[in-house]
């Protein structure tokens, strides 16, 4: 069978079992993808009804990837009725089409992180506590761990045992409050309330088990506690189900998931079946071996014989560099080789630990004309115009989303201002009724102008006139007819033209509108098409749960610079690991804490298995900190990578200047050297740099504070220690 092609043994059995829970434990490179998409198509070929498999993944990008391929291969109309989604999307889907059994409205808004953290603000202020004391991206991370256990507020505060829990308890009830009045829930809501309708509901979860008869979750290694209960339940009755991961590759503790998942899924399904994917079809011998023989180190590895049939390639290179300036000098060298060798920049990568570690190198790159980008997110939904006209459309489907009306309820400005809408507020909290309600009667509100009542009436009627267009069987509307008219009637467009970068904004906002305009309008489970306020909801869920790594275009021709944790899926032929430090990498967080440590090495060995064909990792002795210059301590994890695989490469140094009076030869400098200038007087060094130019030294005068020179050429005399011509 063409399906079955190609495939090694390993997966093949992985493909061809189709009954029973199955366990593969997928390596880096190891054709993940292909074998998943081969076995969702092996179903349909032989016989599957495709309405009844659900394939959970969790990013947009590798359900849209995994739809794609199994769609060629056995054929688009045959997979019309499958559903492959991310978790997220997917529970949103079905909280609108079980809303009752879950005790939601059907039109809720989904809040995403910028929402949630205005309600958390606002829920820390009515709980009288002060947000310098309770910030609340802090607070959130609590409540969002106690959701993904499924402790909803009142057992959070039934079960608070100390005065930091007591006082998030407060906040937590408070945060909900404001989430139930708004019909909005968060992105944690998603899936710990379809996760609890299952656990509660058998009537519900065995229509779930009945409709889906065959469950794949992909990247299982990164699911959390209500992930793990859904995919449970799905399979309860049939235990149908896949689950493709790999243990060594679990980096994201720190946002709830949870390894014992993956590594006691035998304990939950004795008789599955375990399939190991080991052989690497990505990456040279000496970086599959090097990798290897780190992630060996952790006690939560599960053994794969982590091999490739590849040629060994060059052995990978680990250079000590004196400071963060020399390290990202080094690492502009090393890609300028590969590129003099014919490596496009778009296949090269610089990983690191922390966001911050990329300006030095952004600096490095920018001096040496290399084109780069800094993989930070969705930029795009991040922009200012692009918020509020997301804000208006969500209003439009969700007149209860006090979030979304305060952030254009006066934007552009049409005077409702700050007081009119505190004294709007403030009544409607009086009188028991939502803000939304309260400006639609705003002459019951005391105290307003008739200028300021006249205003709230005209931005009621402008909601309203959208609305009956949006249902007027006349007019004939799309998605993109809707946007458009958002845009226009609001006068959000129109108040770009005149701003900074108004252009820009402009064409900002009209690719919004073709965005909407490239949304496909997908039929629901029956088979009928959506009405305008279904594709609007799907459309906004979309954009609300589009993750990072959706937004980086492999196809740019830049070198991409990320943190290790964005890295995860992706491969490149050249790929450089920057400040592998101890208190960097590892993360100082997991000094004290075993698991943390083993979570650190595991987001090592997954920046190393993305490199195809040329790995560097590299280290600096002096990094700065807040201004100041530390000594940094090695890496540990670069002592447990196999020597055999691996070249070291030291700095040179101490430095020379050749320039020197001093009549006994070179004058050797090095960091920490006291010097004397002719002109500036004594100082220290604090960093010395090797340049195409000529050295340069950094000094830190007495009298006049740090200044650069070109070695060469300063006339520097050292102080202190006899010339020793060993250069002890």
């Amino acid at each position: 069978m063409q399906l079955l092609e190609g495939l090694t043994e390993a997966q093949l059995e992985a493909v061809t079992t189709l009954e029973g829970p199955l366990l593969v434990l997928a390596g880096p490179g190891s054709g993940k993808t292909m074998v998943v998409t081969r076995r969702v198509a092996h179903l349909v070929a032989e016989g599957t009804d495709p309405a009844r498999i659900l394939a959970l993944t969790f990013t947009n990008k590798a359900a849209a990837q995994m739809r794609e391929r199994v769609s060629a291969l056995v054929g688009d109309t045959v997979t019309a009725g499958m559903q492959v989604s991310t978790f997220h999307a997917f529970c949103a889907r079905q909280l609108r089409i079980w809303s009752d059994a879950a005790g939601v409205s059907p039109n809720y808004s989904i809040w995403d992180t910028t929402d949630q953290r205005d309600a958390a603000k606002q829920a820390v202020a009515d709980a009288g506590m002060s947000t310098s004391n309770w910030p609340p991206a802090s607070v959130l991370s609590t409540i969002s761990a106690a959701k993904n256990r499924l402790v909803d507020a009142a057992t959070f505060e039934q079960e608070a045992t100390d005065f930091n829990d007591r006082m998030v308890a407060k906040v937590y009830n408070r945060y909900e409050a404001i989430l139930r009045r708004n019909d909005a829930l968060d992105f944690d809501d998603l899936l710990r309330l379809v996760a609890r309708m299952l656990l509660d509901n058998p009537s519900v979860s065995a229509s779930f088990q009945q409709r889906w008869q065959y469950i794949l979750v992909d990247e299982y290694q990164d699911t959390n506690h209500a992930q793990f209960i859904i995919a449970s339940s799905l399979a309860q009755s049939h235990r149908n189900i896949c689950v493709v991961g790999d243990p060594d590759q679990s980096i994201y503790r720190w946002r709830g998931a949870d390894i014992r998942n993956i590594l006691d899924f035998e304990e939950h399904y004795p008789e599955a079946r375990v399939v190991p994917l080991g052989r690497n079809f990505r990456s040279t011998g000496h970086i599959v071996s090097a990798a290897a023989g780190l992630i060996s180190c952790n006690t939560s590895h599960r053994h794969k014989d982590l091999h490739t049939q590849l040629d060994d390639g060059a052995p990978i290179t680990i250079r000590t560099c004196l400071d963060e300036h020399e390290e990202a000098e080094a690492i502009v060298n090393h890609f300028r080789a590969a590129a003099a060798q014919g490596r496009p920049w778009k296949e090269m990568a610089v990983l690191y630990r922390i966001n911050s570690l990329s300006r030095v190198l952004e600096d490095a790159f920018r001096r040496a004309d290399i084109p780069h980008v800094v993989a930070r997110g969705t930029a795009f939904y991040e922009r200012r115009e692009i918020k509020d006209a997301l804000a208006y459309l969500r209003l439009l489907l969700n007149p209860n989303d006090d979030i979304a009306l305060r952030r254009i309820i006066n934007v552009p400005t049409r005077g409702i201002g700050k007081t009119t809408l505190d004294r709007v507020a403030a009544h409607a909290t009086a009188t028991g009724c939502r803000l939304g309600e309260a400006i639609r009667q705003p002459s019951g509100v005391p105290e307003l102008t008739d200028r300021a009542r006249k205003a709230l009436s005209r931005f009621t009627e402008m909601v309203d006139g959208w609305r009956e267009a949006m249902t007027s069987s006349l007019l004939g509307l799309d998605l993109a007819d809707v946007v458009s008219m958002v845009l226009r009637d609001s006068g959000l467009e129109a108040a770009m033209v005149n701003t900074d970068d108004g252009e820009d904004r402009v064409e900002n906002l009209s690719e919004l509108v073709s965005a909407a305009a490239d949304r496909p309008i997908e039929p629901d489970e029956e088979g009928n098409l959506p009405d305008l306020d279904r594709q609007l909801a799907h459309w906004l869920e979309s954009i609300a749960l589009v993750s990072d790594s959706d937004a980086i275009d492999p196809e740019s021709g830049a070198v991409t610079l990320m943190t290790l944790h964005a890295a995860k899926g992706l491969e490149f032929d050249v790929v450089a690991v920057a400040a592998l430090e101890q208190g960097v990498l590892p993360h100082s967080r997991s000094a004290m804490d075993p698991e943390s440590l083993e979570e650190e090495r595991r987001l090592c060995y997954v920046g190393m298995t993305r490199a195809r064909l040329d790995l560097l990792m590299t280290r600096a002795m002096m990094r700065t900190h807040r201004g100041l210059r530390d000594r940094t301590m090695s890496s540990p994890f670069l002592d447990e990578i196999p020597a055999a695989h691996a070249q070291v490469v030291m700095p040179v140094e101490p430095w020379q200047n050749t320039a020197s009076s001093t009549p006994r030869g070179p004058t050797l400098f090095k960091v920490g050297d006291q010097v004397e200038h002719p002109r500036f007087g004594l100082g220290r060094i604090q960093r010395v740099m090797a340049r195409p130019r000529g050295t340069t030294a950094t000094i830190d005068f007495d009298e006049y504070g740090p200044r650069t020179l070109l070695v060469a050429q300063a006339g520097l005399e050292r102080v202190g220690a006899e010339y020793d011509d060993t250069g002890a």
